[in-house]
């Protein structure tokens, strides 16, 4: 961080969490790019719903991984088997947000290469499923990894509430004795 000049530091250590889960994205985004254009280009020519799923699964794993190990790592809380859990239906669902565009593109405005030409079918693909789907499914991942599925520990554990400072009677000071004359 003391690289970053100060006007900035500030800002990158109070959203560093943020930060890193678009570092993990972005490189979740290009694996997940690579992986579909090269099955939809390929062996998934005719069926892109299914190459998109396809990345988008591959991906989640690769982002489930780095976002524990280093987006989230300060947090905890869960055990780690409902913490998969948990991470692998939020990130389904961020799987099915990206993906609808890209079938409304298709299927509901017929932007496809039988209509228009291949260029632009690939632009309205990368558009749908890349800029708007990832750019909905980034919100609501984000949220949801923070709310529910790398929380802080005591935002998932029971605080007995009478140990926690300031919820008892408050503290009186000694009453003091002074001799009556």
């Amino acid at each position: 961080m003391g690289m970053i000049p100060q006007p900035f530091r500030d800002l990158a250590l109070r959203h560093a969490e943020f930060i890193k889960f678009a570092i993990v994205g972005g490189t979740t985004f290009v694996v997940d790019l690579a992986i579909f254009y090269c099955l939809k280009l390929t062996i998934l020519e005719p069926k892109p719903l299914t190459a998109k799923v396809v990345s988008g699964v591959l991906a989640m794993l690769l982002s489930y991984y780095l976002n524990r190990q280093w987006s989230f790592r300060s947090r905890g809380g869960r055990h780690i088997s409902s913490e998969a859990v948990l991470f692998f239906v939020v990130s389904g669902i961020g799987v099915v947000l990206s993906f609808l565009p890209l079938w409304a593109s298709r299927y509901g405005l017929h932007l496809n290469a039988e209509r228009y030409s291949l260029t632009v079918e690939n632009i309205a693909d990368f558009v749908s499923a890349y800029v708007i789907g990832n750019l909905l499914q980034m919100a609501f991942r984000f949220w949801a990894m923070r709310r529910w599925v790398f929380p802080h520990e005591d935002e998932t554990t029971e605080v007995d509430v009478s140990k926690r400072p300031g919820s008892g009677p408050p503290d009186l000071p000694e009453p003091r004795l002074t001799p009556r004359g």
